[in-house]
């Protein structure tokens, strides 16, 4: 179905190719999974297949790739449209129509298909994504992840033979993951859809795939193989393989389903490391889902020739596990109040962290400065009290009663359309409350001037770009430093800290989505807010800048600022929160310790938890400090 020839694509200005090597063929009605580290080239791969590369972005594009028969040289994307379907990362540039159901009707009308067949699609395409609510909706007024689903339906409706996805879970709650996932497993079983997808979340799709495709590092030619066997050596996995490598677990499993069945000896030496450990105190500084934690004795796998060496080797892996396991959940101090967690995350002391190099220079930079006095009444970074927000006539929050301490990281978690997004909003003084109070840093945020707002609370949104107007890197970061009313350079110092190889002059446009957000990142931190918001983070990031973000907000915490991040990623709120706030139908339906509120929900509880239970073992980190 789809076939490359001695690919490679080589960007106008660009060093060397960002693709070359590439020969393989995609045959019919299979799940392709496209992996690798964040740069080598996924997208670029993706957009050769729907004619965007080399028609729409540029370049120079060597080889031939053909489509159902069709060369993607000769054909633009519209002439592969009855052919190919197109999600990109970004749904809001997919959408050419206003309101839910003339977008899913958008793409028919354009193949001139007649208007019986066009009903029919919507209808089953609504069932098919649970958009039905939401027909008559006007897209700019849905949520991150309600976006994601219309546009995904919005080429599913023209039954393409081939569907190029690029992260179409990575605003998705867990329950709307699986569904979207399902629907995707019922075209290539029972239609026979040939389906091509990237994706950094491989805990929610690998299980599913029939093949990966694996690019290891720029420029260097790509490995199609089974699952399991490129899973075995790829620089990039979920904590399932990661933790299947801890266990010596061979064929390396793929699901929480084939991991359970293997986890019986590893569940009894950890309840034996437990009971030696017990009186130790609390838990140390974690590894971020994804990185490994295999000795260096682990013999590197072979794949089709490829030789890769597992991550971390016995040095690296003792410097960073502790004496001691993660301690069992605790009791909650009240719903909406801080438990008295301490300073670090799970009940013990918080940790201190390196103090030299990159996070020096940062922590330095990004210490709390004081808020001053406001007209509120709340003493911490942020208090909400029996708060309401209403949209129109919607409800779109009731009752919410929440506080977050000095130094404490909260996960904000529920299903898309929640209110995660909204509540952030409202913290940050967007939004105004309708019923309740909201105070932060004392001060009551929509009736305070935006300036004097800059310190108490910092807003990075969904999606970074909308914080970045300017043409260069260096113009953004004066913007920031006056708004801020910072010295010259402290937010090209942030910059340097997180991006230390971009240029003054490079447009944030060029930059990557990791890069983005380290952007947006350092313009918000830039007024050294005692409040961090964030709005899914971890959004088009790979596990290692997801490990880097991490640390950045760990060093953060550990410095006393506070954390509130809305996200549907479960590994992000098993690393790094204190604590887990569930929101349902715009209320607070959970409140607690990461370790109690995760381990108890089937949908948001990691996958370490889910193979271990019925222990409170969260990451794969927390596994190994405890078996050494």
């Amino acid at each position: 179905m789809i076939r490359f020839e001695q690919v490679s694509v080589t960007y106008e200005g660009a060093a060397g190719p960002s693709l070359q090597g590439v020969d393989l063929a995609i045959p019919e009605g299979e799940l392709t999974l496209l992996v690798g580290p964040s740069g080598v080239g996924k997208s670029t791969l993706l957009g050769a297949v729907s004619g965007l590369v080399p028609h729409f972005t540029g370049g120079t594009l060597r080889g031939r790739v053909t489509v159902a028969g069709r060369d993607t040289r000769t054909h633009k994307p519209r002439e592969l449209a009855d052919v190919v379907g197109t999600v990109g990362q970004d749904p809001l540039a997919h959408f050419v129509t206003d309101v839910v159901e003339d977008e899913l009707a958008y793409g028919m009308e354009s193949l001139g298909l007649p208007p019986a067949v066009m009903r029919r699609r919507v209808e089953e395409t609504l069932d098919l994504l649970g958009l039905n609510e939401l027909r008559d909706r006007p897209i700019a007024t849905l949520s991150g992840g309600q976006q994601q689903r219309v546009a995904i339906g919005s080429v599913l409706t023209p039954h393409p033979k081939v569907l190029v996805l690029d992260e179409p879970t990575s605003a998705l709650d867990p329950a709307a993951a699986e569904e979207v996932l399902a629907v995707l497993q019922r075209l290539v079983h029972d239609l026979g859809t040939t389906v091509l997808m990237a994706e950094h979340r491989l805990e929610r799709v690998v299980q599913y795939a029939d093949q990966v495709l694996l690019l290891p590092a720029p420029g260097a030619a790509p490995v199609l193989g089974a699952p399991f066997q490129i899973m075995a050596v790829s620089p990039v996995h979920p904590p399932v393989v990661s933790l299947g490598r801890l266990a010596g677990w061979s064929p390396l499993p793929l699901s929480v389903r084939d991991a359970r069945r293997l986890a019986a000896p590893l569940r009894d030496r950890l309840g034996a490391a437990g009971a030696r450990n017990r009186a130790l105190p609390g838990p140390a500084p974690q590894t971020p889902a994804g990185l490994d934690v295999v000795p260096s004795s682990v013999a590197s796998p072979h794949v089709a020739g490829l030789e890769l060496p597992l991550h971390g080797d016995s040095a690296a892996l003792n410097g960073r596990q502790a004496a001691h396991p993660a301690p069992p959940a605790f009791e909650a101090r009240g719903l909406g109040r801080s438990p008295s967690f301490g300073k670090g995350r799970g009940g013990g002391s918080r940790p201190q962290g390196p103090r030299s190099g990159l996070l020096a220079r940062f922590r330095r930079a990004t210490a709390p400065a004081d808020p001053g006095t406001g007209t509120g009444t709340g003493t911490g970074p942020a208090e909400a009290r029996n708060l309401g927000v209403r949209r129109g006539r919607a409800d779109v929050l009731r009752g919410i009663d929440l506080a977050v301490a000095p130094g404490e990281t909260v996960a904000l978690m529920g299903r898309n359309g929640a209110g995660k997004s909204t509540l952030l909003s409202a913290l940050v003084g967007t939004v105004p409350p309708a019923t309740g109070t909201v105070t932060v840093g004392g001060a009551i945020p929509h009736r305070t001037p935006p300036k004097e707002m800059v310190r108490r609370v910092g807003l990075v949104p969904q999606e970074p770009r909308d914080l970045l107007y300017a043409d260069t890197v260096a113009a953004e970061c004066a913007a920031a430093d006056s708004d801020a009313g910072a010295a010259p350079g402290t937010c090209r110092d942030l910059v340097s800290a997180l991006l230390p190889d971009v240029p003054d002059d490079t447009h944030p446009r060029d930059l990557s989505e990791g890069q983005r957000l380290a952007l947006a990142l350092a313009l918000v931190l830039t007024g050294r807010p005692a409040l961090l918001l964030l709005d899914e983070p971890t959004r088009g990031l790979d596990y290692a800048a997801k490990a880097r973000l991490v640390e950045i907000l760990r060093a953060l915490a550990a410095d006393g600022h506070a954390i509130i991040l809305a996200t549907h990623d479960v590994e992000l709120a098993a690393e790094l929160a204190h604590r887990v706030v569930i929101l349902a139908g715009g209320e607070i339906v959970a409140d607690g310790p990461t370790a109690e509120v995760v381990v108890s929900s089937p949908a948001f509880a990691p996958q370490v938890a889910k193979i271990l239970a019925p222990g409170h073992w969260l990451t794969v980190a927390q596994v190994a400090e405890a078996l050494s």
